[in-house]
C-alpha cells in the first residue's frame, strides 16, 4: 500500500537550506589564513586561495596569468610531454594537426614592410584566383599591410576567416609594375605533411614524413599509390626530425608493412589496463623491402613505425637513435578555451620494449641528457651508445633490440662535418638563405617562366657568380664566417633553395638528396635483417 509521504518535504526543505547555509560559508572571504588550509579537498584549496587574490589581495592582479602559472607549474612535476595550451593557442595548434587551415593560401615574407608572396599554395584559393610569387600584397579589404611594422602573426589574422567568406586583396606586381586587385574566396587550405615523395632510383621510393596530423595517412598513402605505379619494390619513410602526433595515424602507416594479425603496439595506462594494436588486411606495401630513416630529433608517432617494424623483423633502421618518447597523451579542454595534453599511457613496442627516457630527475634535466648527446660522441660512433643490459629483447628471429632511450637504428650513420660546418648547414637551412634567393628572384623570375621542375632538377646549374653574389650578401648582412670553403655546398643549397621557392618542397628534397648522407648509406646497405650488432656505416663523399 502506498503512503502519503507529504510530510518528508519540511525534512527536504530544512536540508536544502542547509546545505545552502554551508556553500555561503565556503564563500565568506572573512576566514582566517588557518580555515584557508584546513580543507581536506585539494581542488577547493585551489579555488579558494585565487578567489581571495581575486577579491582581496591589495593590488589589481591579473588571474588567469596566475592560474596559467600554477597549471604550468603541476604539469612540470608529472612528466615532460604533459603540457598546458593557453586558450590563445589552441586554435593554431588544432590546425597544424588537423591538416589545414580556413585562409587564402600563400606562403609570406615581411619584406622592407611589405607583405611579399614568396608562392601560392598548390590548390589554395590565391593560387586559383591569380596570384603570383613576388606579389606584394598592400591591402585586404580596408586593411593596409605596409608601413607599419606588421608582426606575421597581425598579418595571419588580417588574413584568416570565416569559410567562403570573401577578401578583396589590393597588390602591386613588380614583374609587370602595376596594381591590380583581386578578390579572394576563402577557403581550407592544406598543412602538408608528408614533405616529399620521388624515385630515387627505377625502383626504389622514398616518401618524408614531418609529422602525424590527421591528414597524414591520406596524403601517405597517396604518396604510395603514386610510387607503386612506378613499379617500387623497395621504399624508405624519412622518419628524420618528425616529433610524433597522433598515435592512431602511426598504427595506420605502420599496418601498411605488416602481415595481418602483426602486433603494432600496445599501451598500458594507469589501471593496468592493456590495449593491443594489430595490422589488418589493408596493407598495400607487405612484401617490398622497407627502409625507416631516424635521427635524434625522431620522436612519438615516428618511433611506434620504426618500433614496429623492427620488433616485426619487416625492414631495417637506418640513422641514429630516436629521441625516447613512449608516452601518450590524450588533450583534454579545461572550460576556459584552453586545455591540456596529459600523458594517460604508455605504449610498448611488439616485443616489450619502452622505449622512455628516464625523467625522474625534471623536465629540464630531461632534455640536457638529450643534448648531451652531441657531446658524449653518440651522433659520430654507435659504440658511445650505452645501454643497459636488462633493456636487452629479441625480435622473433632473434635480432638482438634495445629498449630505455630510443630506438636504436639497425644500421648507424654517424653525423658529418665538423662543428662549423653544422653551423654553417643550419645557416644554409634557415631563412638567411631563403632571404637572398627571394631576392635573386625578384630580379631574375623570367629566367625561369619556361623551365619545367624536371627540367630545373636536372640541368640548372649555379654559376659561381651566383655564390659571390650570396657571398657579398652574407658578408654585407654582418655573417663573421669565410664560405669560401663551402662554395660547392653553397651552389647546391641555392639551387634547392630556389627550386622550393619556384615549385614546392618535394623539387627541393630531391636536389638535397645526394649530398645527404644518410641516403648514401641506404644505397650502400643490402639486408642486414638477422644481424645481432649494429652496423657502423661511413659512406665516402
Amino acid at each position: 500500500m502506498l503512503k502519503n509521504k507529504s510530510y518528508l518535504l519540511p525534512l527536504f526543505i530544512c536540508a536544502a537550506l542547509a546545505a545552502g547555509i554551508f556553500i555561503g560559508g565556503k564563500l565568506n572571504f572573512n576566514d582566517s589564513p588557518e580555515r584557508l588550509f584546513s580543507t581536506n579537498s585539494k581542488k577547493d584549496k585551489l579555488n579558494r586561495l585565487i578567489d581571495y587574490i581575486d577579491y582581496e589581495y591589495v593590488d589589481d592582479v591579473n588571474t588567469d596569468s596566475i592560474v596559467d602559472v600554477t597549471v604550468n607549474n603541476i604539469l612540470d612535476k608529472l612528466d615532460p610531454h604533459s603540457v598546458y595550451i593557453p586558450k590563445a593557442q589552441v586554435e593554431k595548434v588544432a590546425e597544424s594537426m588537423k591538416g589545414d587551415f580556413v585562409g587564402v593560401g600563400i606562403s609570406f615574407y615581411m619584406y622592407k614592410d611589405t607583405l611579399a608572396v614568396i608562392k601560392p599554395i598548390k590548390n589554395g584559393p590565391s593560387i586559383k584566383a591569380g596570384v603570383k610569387a613576388g606579389d606584394r600584397i598592400l591591402v585586404a579589404d580596408t586593411d593596409t599591410l605596409y608601413g607599419k611594422k606588421l608582426s606575421s602573426q597581425e598579418i595571419v589574422n588580417t588574413l584568416k576567416g570565416d569559410n567562403k567568406t570573401n577578401v578583396k586583396l589590393t597588390i602591386y606586381r613588380p614583374s609587370e609594375d602595376k596594381i591590380v586587385t583581386l578578390t579572394i574566396k576563402r577557403s581550407e587550405v592544406p598543412l602538408k605533411s608528408v614533405d616529399a615523395f620521388y624515385m630515387i632510383n627505377e625502383n626504389f621510393g622514398y616518401i618524408k614524413i614531418n609529422r602525424f596530423a590527421e591528414s597524414t595517412y591520406k596524403e601517405f598513402k597517396e604518396a604510395l599509390n603514386s610510387l607503386q605505379e612506378k613499379g617500387i619494390d623497395k621504399l624508405a619513410l624519412d622518419l628524420r626530425n618528425n616529433p610524433g602526433g597522433y598515435l592512431g595515424i602511426a598504427e595506420q602507416i605502420a599496418d601498411e608493412f605488416l602481415e595481418d594479425d602483426k602486433l603494432i603496439l600496445f599501451t598500458k595506462n594507469k589501471s593496468g589496463a592493456i590495449q593491443k594494436a594489430y595490422a589488418s588486411k589493408k596493407g598495400d606495401f607487405e612484401e617490398g623491402d622497407i627502409y625507416i630513416l631516424i635521427n635524434e630529433k625522431s620522436a612519438s608517432a615516428s618511433e611506434i613505425v620504426a618500433g614496429a617494424i623492427q620488433d616485426n623483423d619487416r625492414g631495417t633502421i637506418i640513422g641514429r637513435r630516436s629521441f625516447g618518447k613512449g608516452l601518450v597523451q590524450r588533450e583534454m579542454g579545461l572550460g576556459d578555451g584552453s586545455s591540456v595534453r596529459l600523458t594517460v599511457s604508455r605504449y610498448y613496442t611488439p616485443t616489450g620494449r619502452s622505449i622512455q627516457r628516464s625523467y625522474e630527475n625534471g623536465t629540464k634535466d630531461y632534455y640536457q641528457q638529450f643534448y648531451k648527446r652531441y657531446e658524449n660522441g653518440e651522433l659520430r660512433s654507435a659504440d658511445s651508445i650505452k645501454v643497459a643490459d636488462s633493456l636487452i629483447f629479441k625480435t622473433p628471429k632473434g635480432k638482438i633490440v634495445y629498449g630505455g632511450g630510443g630506438i636504436i637504428p639497425d644500421v648507424f650513420v654517424p653525423i658529418e662535418g665538423s662543428q662549423e660546418e653544422a653551423w654553417v648547414n643550419t645557416m644554409l637551412d634557415s631563412g638567411f638563405m631563403s632571404f637572398y634567393v627571394f631576392e635573386y628572384l625578384d630580379r631574375n623570375r623570367d629566367i625561369y617562366a619556361e623551365t619545367s621542375e624536371e627540367d630545373f632538377i636536372n640541368n640548372v646549374n649555379i654559376d659561381e657568380e651566383t655564390v659571390d653574389a650570396f657571398l657579398y650578401y652574407a658578408e654585407d648582412r654582418g655573417l663573421q664566417i669565410d664560405l669560401n670553403p663551402y662554395r660547392e655546398n653553397l651552389k647546391l643549397h641555392i639551387k634547392a633553395t630556389l627550386a622550393e621557392q619556384l615549385y614546392g618542397e618535394n623539387a627541393q628534397q630531391q636536389i638535397l638528396k645526394d649530398s645527404d648522407p644518410m641516403l648514401r648509406a641506404l644505397l650502400h646497405v643490402d639486408d642486414v635483417e638477422g644481424e645481432n650488432t649494429i652496423e657502423d656505416v661511413s659512406v665516402e663523399q
